[in-house]
């Protein structure tokens, strides 16, 4: 009988210390590593999903977001950005001395063509 409260107290304090762990998470970033509460995480989920469901509607990158994806392409120096209905159109001169136009996705940020 002694025995079986033993186990018992040992199972008792495994499950009682164990439980707190799964209640949070850690986030490793710019800024260190943090402990992340799980109603943050629950939210950051919610959100995720709602995007992979397109539910996101009337998110778009910013034109900065554009210049940048456009760099990232070749462009060396910027003579205009044209937004479009659908699209930014980034227009200027490779590092070559050559004209160039990219043309980015207003809301996934895709490149859709390089001329």
């Amino acid at each position: 009988m002694n025995k079986s409260w033993i186990y018992g107290i040992v199972a008792a304090a495994s499950v009682a210390t164990a439980a707190p762990t799964f209640a949070q998470g850690i986030e490793i970033g710019p800024n260190g590593v943090r402990v992340v509460p799980q109603q943050e995480l629950r939210r950051d989920d919610n959100r995720s999903d709602r995007a992979a469901r397109g539910e996101a509607r009337g998110q778009q990158i910013s034109e900065r977001q554009a210049l940048r994806i456009a760099r990232g392409e070749g462009v060396d120096e910027v003579d205009s950005v044209t937004r479009t209905r659908q699209a930014y159109r980034v227009a200027g001169v490779d590092r070559r001395g050559d004209d160039i136009r990219v043309d980015i996705d207003l809301r996934s940020g895709e490149v859709l063509s390089v001329r």
